[in-house]
């Protein structure tokens, strides 16, 4: 009788980073839990929320590149600070889920119900007084900012020597500084872009490049050299790689956005288009379709009123136009320019560049 098939291992848990993430999480959450039951047990509710959201869900990407940096830049696989110090990047980006859900008004988020859609549920199941939509609104906004506030907190106390810290600090802050004033491009493009103009395609480049590129891989790579004391040479080959590879990465999630089997995104099918995200996706949709089907698609993406009827319409409207297919050459593009820098990276020995690899491939290949 022939044996199973090995499942092949994620990238993610090589060397068990997912695992030692996940530990470092749950230490940190459990402290936290406790400073809050301190302070009042009304707040068992927002401690519940946020540490489910934080352990039951999430790949871990942005922690692996953060750890795989290090690794690169000559750091020891033992360390117990790097998994603490990456785990950091996973709060930043549970901060920036919680508060992108309720700008969206997405009812969803890995499968369940996004933060301000629970404490709204909260709200009506202990009936209590006033609006439930602003509880619940109120509730995400200032349980975002705890998680923000929180992923300096561990990232400061991660145990890695304070000099390193400090070193990798300025990098660590500018990647907050950038993915914030990307969702604010981003939301802004709704309400004051011009979808039809010439700048449309370069103010959706802009959004992508800040509000996920850098702060999906090049930064976290960055922070872990940092931290590890890396050169400049490297820190440079980091952004050389990572750069085209977060920008691969975020055009993958349109697709998914607009393409994506619920099951695989843990989103409702075409989502994008109910939220009217405005992504480069949309972008070269606009300028592949005739007047009279940009117009369409320009008019009801995102409109309060759209209904479950149009979104495949208007799917189909950005199958029409080719986009997809320029998006996916672009993919093919930006990963070629991101290995050939991965390639020449002066890494230090041992399984980075490897892992590096199977990274850049399960971050980018991923089926709709």
């Amino acid at each position: 009788m022939s044996s199973p098939t090995a499942r092949p291992v994620s990238p993610i848990d090589v060397e068990d980073v997912r695992e030692r993430v996940n530990a470092a999480l749950a230490v940190f959450m459990a402290e936290q839990t406790e400073l809050l039951a301190t302070v009042s047990a009304q707040l068992t509710p927002a401690a519940d929320a946020l540490r489910e959201f934080l352990l039951d869900g999430g790949k871990r990407l942005r922690p692996a590149f953060c750890y795989w940096g290090w690794r690169g830049a000559g750091g020891a696989a033992g360390s117990a600070g790097i998994p603490r110090a990456a785990a950091a990047l996973e709060l930043l980006q549970a901060s920036a889920l919680v508060h992108d859900d309720l700008m969206d008004r997405s009812d969803t988020r890995r499968g369940l119900p996004s933060i301000h859609r629970r404490f709204e549920a909260l709200h009506r199941e202990r009936g209590w007084r006033g609006d439930r939509e602003q509880y619940g609104a109120s509730a995400a906004v200032l349980l975002g900012d705890l998680l923000l506030i929180w992923c300096d907190e561990l990232f400061l106390r991660s145990g890695l020597p304070a000099e390193r810290v400090l070193a990798a600090k300025p990098a660590f802050d500018l990647m907050r500084t950038e993915v914030m004033v990307g969702q604010y491009l981003d939301v802004l493009e709704p309400v004051a872009g011009d979808s039809a103009d010439e700048g449309a395609l370069e103010r959706a480049q802009t959004v992508l490049h800040y509000k996920s590129a850098k702060y999906t891989i090049e930064r976290p790579l960055q922070v872990g050299a940092l931290l590890a004391g890396a050169s400049p040479e490297l820190v440079a080959a980091y952004s050389a790689f990572g750069l085209p590879l977060g920008e691969a990465f975020q055009l993958r999630d349109d697709l998914l956005g607009v393409f994506g089997d619920p099951a695989v995104t843990g989103k409702p099918a075409g989502d994008d288009l109910r939220e009217g995200k405005r992504t480069l996706l949309i972008a070269h949709a606009m300028r592949g379709l005739s007047k009279a089907d940009a117009h369409q698609l320009d008019e009801r993406l995102g409109a309060p009123d759209l209904t479950a009827e149009e979104v495949p319409v208007l799917r189909g409207l950005v199958e029409k136009s080719g986009a997809a297919e320029t998006v996916e050459h672009r993919i093919d593009e930006l990963m070629a320019q991101s290995l050939a820098a991965l390639d020449a990276a002066p890494l230090a020995a041992g399984p980075a560049r490897a892992t590096l690899l199977a990274l850049a491939e399960a971050a980018t290949v991923r089926k709709y």
